[in-house]
Order: structure tokens, then C-alpha cells, then sequence
């Protein structure tokens, strides 16, 4: 056939939606989508019929395939479920905590009808977003008052706009910390519009420092807590006790940013010792901030509880409706905090803190199940064995020093053949597998494989190393 006669035997795009392939096509992805992908499969096909190929026997079928693996990758190229095999529990790159099953059905209940987000249904008057959290806050940590924005950087400087603008906020050298993203304390001061007046060293700031830079313009002693990194060694800092003396004798506040946000004790089920914003109260912090999606594993907002007079400064400031939360946020988190009201519950049902504090019994029985049933399913060479150490982690900023026991099924291809070229074809692969790469293994952590995750994971695996296999017998 020649080049001409090739080219006029494409099909229209108009043909090709009224076919059966073509209508099923458009019932998945709908007809603007599909009608752009066919056009750019005809595009495709006119480009190579130009260069010289031949055109394929069945146009219809290979433009409407062509179409298909269009539109199916741009919709995996977005937001989508991803499995968790690296051991990192709080995993900022994969959306930190996964929201408990409660909260999901909160979001999706909201989110189906209209809502009471800011009205009084008694009243039937206009109200405040905030009431729906604020309680909740006052009940489970014996807050005064309380609020919710869009994340803890945020609650930061708009705690800092509202409380101390254009004066003096002290806080010590040890603890001007970078958060994830480069975003630096400093600079979050200096956007507050306040003025950075830092104090002591690196590695030990004593109460003296504060008091000597205490002055007429002097609003408020920051505390940062370094929850994303530590200092060991030769280092000190005073407590949040001694600070808040100081600051009430000399009529500062005292703003302490927790960062992590853990309301139940997880030193008391063997995870470390995080402060939580109960402690910070009680020993005489005015206003505590900290995250809503890391260890209180709930979604991405930024908490703000202490006196009623400075919560309500910051619920009023213009910057407040900027960083506002929306109805999906306030559901998840309403959900989540009524799992946390019962910590054993809590430690249940709520994903982040379930991985967190799961026995190493039962993860190794994951891990050795899934071990067994790769080394049935995997393709001739490859290996499957479980290897338990201590390499989890909390991650996203929490805990940096620990480490959790863990058991992990480390996958070793065949010689010759590359660990991160299978760790890339799970992770672009659907579903999507984040996996670690250690040693010339690919590393499936149980501890942030969750139970309903475990068939998709070894159909994802097997898949993989058969594509790799066939690919090498090929060569």
C-alpha cells in the first residue's frame, strides 16, 4: 500500500467513538478524554505511516488500544493509592498518616451533601467552622481553647502575626530548625512580621540567655521543638517550666511549636518519648501548635490550644481565613480525635499510630507470609527471605533517633539482574509499590504493609519479576 492510500484508510475519529470499543472507552474515561486520546493515536499513527511504516492490519483496534494506554497512564500520572513497603511510617513523599477508616467515611458522608460547616442548625444562624473541632480539643487535651489551619507552619506565623507583630520574639540558636521544604523558623519569623532576637549557642541556651535579651520590645519566647532532628552530647536548653516563669514574671508568652502533635503517651507503649501538648500546657506554655497528620494521624491542618484570649487574636487576624481549613479537613479530624479520646482505640484503629505501635509478632507474620508466598509465585532465580532488624521508622520529622523493630522481606533477583530497575517498575507499576533498595535487595517492610495491601504487593511483585525475567531470556 502505498503512503497516500495508507494515510486515507485511517479511521475517522467519529467511526472509531461509535464502535463498541470505542463507546466502552467512552463510559470509563468520558468523550472529551477519549476524543482528544484518539486524535492523538491517529497523529501517531499518520507520523509513522510519513516515515515509512506500515500501517497495522486492524486500524480500528490498534488506534482504540493506542487511545486506551493514553488515557489509563495520564490518569495513574495523578493522585493515586501508593503501598508502603519502606518501613517509614509517617512518609511526607507518600501523604504522611493515612487516615483511619472512620475519618474516611467522615470525609466522604461530608462531602456528599450539603453540611453544617458554618451554620448553628439550633439558631439557624451563621457560625464558626472552628466549634466543630474546638470542644473536642478542650475534652481530649484540657485545652482552654483551641483552633485548626491549614498546617502547623502556617498556625506558626499566624500565631506569631497575631500575638507578637512587630516586636521581638526570642528563641534559642539550637533551635532555628529547617522544616521539610526549606522552610526555615527564621524565615517564618521575619514573614510574621516580627523580629528574630536569638539566644545562646548551638548546643546549650541557659535561662540566662532569655532573660538578658528581655527588653522593652520583647513580645514572646519561642520554642521549637527539634522534633525532626536532636543534639547530643554536650547540650542543654531549660525547660518549658522554667521558660514559662520567666516569661509570666516578665509579662511575655510563652509559644511552644510541638511539630509532631502526639496526644497520647507513646513512651508508655515502648515508642519513644514525644512531649505532648498536655504536658506543654501543664508546665505553663500559653499556646501550643503542632501538626494534625503526624503522630495524631489525622489529615494535613496545623492545631493551635492555650488561652482563649490568644486563640481568639488568631481566629480573628486577616491571615486566619487565608490558612482556613475546609469541610473535608474538619471531618477527618473531628473522627480522628474522637478515635484518640479512647488511646487504646485510638492505637487500633487509627493507621499511623496502629504501625507505630503493632508488636513485632505480628509484623513478622506478615512479613513471613508474604515471603512464603513469593518464594512459590516468583520466577526461577529469584529469592524471597525474611530478615528482621531495627530499620523503621516514625519519618515525616517525628522521633528522628528511633528506630523500630520491624520484619522485611528481602526480594534478590537473579544475577545480572538490576534491584532498582525492579524497585522502578513497582513504583510506576499499578498499583504503585515504594519499596527500599539495601544491599542488592529489594526490601518490602510489613510494618507499613497494611493487611488489605498484602495481595495487591506479591501480585505487584510477581508481575514485575516476570516482565524482568521474559525481558532477560529475550536478550
Amino acid at each position: 500500500m502505498d503512503t497516500q492510500s495508507a494515510l486515507r484508510s485511517l479511521p475517522a475519529v467519529g467511526a472509531l467513538l461509535e464502535t463498541a470499543q470505542g463507546a466502552d472507552l467512552v463510559r470509563e474515561f468520558g468523550h472529551v478524554r477519549v476524543t482528544q486520546a484518539l486524535r492523538a493515536a491517529l497523529d501517531d499513527l499518520r507520523e509513522a505511516i510519513r516515515a515509512g511504516s506500515e500501517p497495522p492490519e486492524d486500524l480500528v483496534t490498534e488506534t482504540i488500544r493506542r487511545a486506551r494506554a493514553s488515557v489509563e497512564s495520564k490518569a495513574r500520572a495523578g493522585l493515586r493509592p501508593v503501598i508502603n513497603a519502606t518501613g517509614v511510617i509517617v512518609h511526607t513523599n507518600l501523604g504522611r498518616s493515612v487516615l483511619a477508616e472512620e475519618a474516611a467515611q467522615a470525609v466522604y458522608r461530608i462531602c456528599r451533601s450539603y453540611n453544617n460547616l458554618e451554620a448553628d442548625l439550633e439558631a439557624g444562624k451563621r457560625s464558626s467552622r472552628h466549634v466543630h473541632v474546638e470542644d473536642r480539643l478542650k475534652s481530649i487535651i484540657g485545652a482552654p481553647a483551641g483552633a485548626v489551619f491549614n498546617n502547623n507552619a502556617a498556625t506558626v506565623m499566624l500565631a506569631l502575626g497575631a500575638l507578637a507583630r512587630g516586636r521581638e520574639v526570642i528563641i534559642s540558636r539550637g533551635q532555628l530548625i529547617e522544616i521539610g521544604g526549606s522552610f526555615r523558623i527564621p524565615e517564618v519569623i521575619e514573614q510574621s512580621g516580627c523580629i528574630l532576637r536569638e539566644v545562646g549557642a548551638t548546643n546549650r541556651t541557659h535561662l540566662a540567655d532569655y532573660e538578658r535579651a528581655i527588653n522593652e520590645n520583647t513580645a514572646a519566647i519561642l520554642v521549637a521543638h527539634p522534633s525532626n532532628y536532636r543534639i547530643i552530647g554536650f547540650s542543654s536548653t531549660p525547660s518549658i517550666s522554667e521558660l514559662a516563669d520567666l516569661a509570666h514574671i516578665r509579662g511575655l508568652l510563652l509559644i511552644e511549636d510541638l511539630g509532631s502533635g502526639a496526644l497520647i503517651d507513646l513512651a508508655a507503649r515502648g515508642v519513644g518519648d514525644e512531649p505532648t501538648p498536655q504536658s506543654s500546657l501543664a508546665a505553663g506554655a500559653d499556646l501550643v501548635t503542632f501538626s494534625g497528620d503526624k503522630l495524631l494521624g489525622g489529615p494535613q491542618c496545623g492545631i493551635a490550644v492555650g488561652r482563649p484570649d490568644l486563640i481568639q487574636q488568631m481566629k480573628k487576624h486577616p491571615f486566619a481565613r487565608a490558612v482556613r481549613v475546609d469541610k473535608m479537613t474538619i471531618a477527618a479530624l473531628t473522627a480522628t480525635l474522637d478515635l484518640l479520646a479512647d488511646p487504646d482505640l485510638a492505637c487500633e484503629r487509627i493507621p499511623t499510630l496502629r504501625a507505630a505501635t503493632e508488636p513485632l509478632e505480628s509484623v513478622r507474620e506478615r512479613a513471613e507470609s508474604i515471603a512464603a508466598r513469593l518464594a512459590d509465585e516468583l520466577p526461577e532465580g529469584f529469592q524471597a527471605r525474611v530478615v528482621v532488624d531495627r530499620s523503621a521508622r516514625i519519618g515525616g520529622g517525628s522521633l528522628p533517633e528511633e528506630e523500630l523493630d520491624t520484619a522485611a522481606v528481602h526480594v534478590t533477583p537473579p544475577a545480572g539482574a538490576h534491584t532498582d530497575e525492579l524497585a522502578r517498575n513497582l513504583r510506576v507499576g499499578d498499583p504503585s509499590v515504594y519499596t527500599r533498595v539495601s544491599e542488592g535487595a529489594l526490601v518490602l517492610d510489613a510494618r507499613t504493609i497494611f493487611p488489605h495491601e498484602v495481595e495487591w504487593l506479591i501480585s505487584a511483585v510477581v508481575a514485575c519479576a516476570v516482565a524482568m525475567s521474559s525481558q532477560s531470556s529475550s536478550e
